[in-house]
């Protein structure tokens, strides 16, 4: 069964190592976008799953575009059977789809037909489930709307973040992928067709997403921080600054009655700093001022004790 598996980040280049590791067909090549400059020095980056070819010794492709003859072209002279999408970043062209005899699949961290789109794990966190999934699914020209053919449930934990969650269901989808693949071609398992009318989008993530509304509950903000954790992160302002919290917790028993926004500072010693949310506390452990590293709210306080009583902005 040949092989050809496209994705960018760790998370999918994880996947990849798992499907050779475990003989799961021939990967008769890996696509991925093309190289990056970025950082300061402008340094060429590679994506994590082009790192993960090379170390495999796999060929590799870096169309610029997967809607030009060109492309089609190089993928359809590889024969595949299967086509593996594990989060390229890209809706595939209909040219791309009808290549495969046993067409494109897909692993969508979400329990499809829920949280369709380009956030489904920050989703799920932010909205307070208490558990997601992993869905392998059949691509067609739509976004995430294609036939289910399995999926698995996850638990989400109260300490996971968008990061945390996404590795371990990616980790999940990969195991999923290796049992499934070949009942698949072997036409031992199908596929089911979303209900339409279940479906929830979500939409992209912007900066502006992660701007703390202290009038919300503790809880809320805290699963805010968890689920835009790397990005945007949970912020707010002081003193004309961005002041990230980057740990947080909450007790349900403690209220205030302080304006929402106001930093206290709080008796325990081991978290010793407070912002009035809503009707409750929401207690930081490590925050981080713009321009500086991140430290412990305590040490925090110790640095800048004028914080103390101010509201945020």
């Amino acid at each position: 069964m040949r092989i050809v598996f496209m994705g960018t980040p760790q998370y999918s280049a994880d996947v990849l190592k798992h499907l050779v590791e475990n003989n799961t067909g021939d990967v008769v090549a890996v696509v991925t976008p093309p190289d990056k400059h970025s950082g300061r020095g402008r340094k060429l980056a590679l994506s994590p799953v082009k790192q993960a070819a090379q170390q495999l010794q796999l060929p590799i492709l870096q169309p610029a575009s997967l809607r030009t003859d060109d492309a089609t072209a190089q993928i359809n002279a590889l024969s595949p059977d299967i086509i593996l999408v594990v989060a390229y970043g890209l809706i595939l062209p209909q040219a791309l789809l009808d290549i495969p005899k046993y067409g494109c699949l897909n692993l969508h961290p979400s329990l499809l037909p829920k949280y369709r789109g380009p956030s489904p794990v920050v989703s799920s966190i932010k909205e307070g489930d208490e558990s997601t999934g992993i869905t392998l699914m059949l691509l067609d020209s739509g976004m995430d709307t294609g036939p289910v053919i399995t999926q698995e449930i996850l638990e989400i934990r109260s300490s996971d973040t968008a990061v945390t969650l996404t590795e371990r269901l990616f980790a999940r989808g990969a195991d999923l992928l290796v049992k499934s693949i070949t009942p698949w071609v072997a036409n031992d398992i199908g596929a089911t067709a979303q209900n339409d009318d279940q479906a929830t989008i979500t939409k992209k993530i912007s900066r502006e997403d992660g701007l703390a509304d202290w009038t919300l509950p503790p809880s809320t903000l805290d699963r805010y921080r968890r689920a835009f954790t790397p990005w945007p992160g949970l912020y707010s302002h002081w003193d004309g600054k961005v002041i990230k919290f980057l740990d947080t917790s909450y007790e349900n028993s403690v209220t205030t009655d302080y304006v929402p926004g106001s930093v206290l500072r709080l008796s325990n010693p081991e978290n010793g700093m407070g912002v009035a949310s809503g009707k409750g506390i929401l207690t930081v452990n490590v925050i981080q001022l713009e321009g500086k590293s991140a430290i412990r709210a305590t040490d925090f306080l110790k640095g800048y004790p004028q914080i103390e009583n101010a509201v945020l902005q």
